[in-house]
């Protein structure tokens, strides 16, 4: 029986000109600046990609999503949403390209088996007017989620190194 070493796909997902709506894009490159990852972990800057991230969700075999989450909450609120949990807690497009990203998990249910998912996000304050700069509420939940992130690679046994 072959050892397949599984692919672990960590996907910042965002518009970095529209203020806090490219906050996922900030933490991938905040976790590329601080960390090296063992080869089978992809830290990709996903963008707005939408439908064309397809190919990469279903070559994964656990994809660790961040993004915004609009879900009611005060700006900075911190959330962990899993699997199963993902349709029914983010039934609204919640931001410009979030559409796109559950349609993709959704197409790519019909036609493959989708990684097991988690998303880890927090509430924006702003993801309307035009900046390359995080709201400072918003900014202050960046190194909350790459430890949540780092959490996640710790529960699966996923060894990572901080850069010098």
């Amino acid at each position: 029986m072959e050892n397949k070493t599984e692919i672990i796909t960590i996907l910042g997902v965002g518009n970095i000109l529209l203020t806090d709506e490219g906050f996922g894009v900030h933490v991938i490159r905040e976790l590329e600046k601080r960390y090296n990852f063992p080869e089978n972990v992809r830290v990709m800057d996903g963008g707005v990609l939408g439908l064309n991230l397809l190919s990469v969700i279903l070559e994964s075999d656990k994809l660790i999503a961040v993004d915004v989450i609009r879900s009611g909450g005060a700006p900075g609120t911190l959330y962990r949403i899993e699997n199963d949990e993902i349709p029914t807690r983010i039934k609204s497009k919640n931001s410009l390209h979030q559409l796109d990203f559950i349609e993709s998990l959704t197409k790519g249910a019909a036609i493959g088996d989708i990684p097991y998912t988690v998303i880890i996000g927090t509430e924006p304050k702003d993801i309307e007017n035009h900046s390359l700069e995080l709201t400072p509420e918003i900014q202050k939940a960046v190194n909350p989620v790459i430890d949540m992130v780092l959490s996640e690679l710790d529960n699966l046994d996923i060894k990572y190194k901080k850069k010098n």
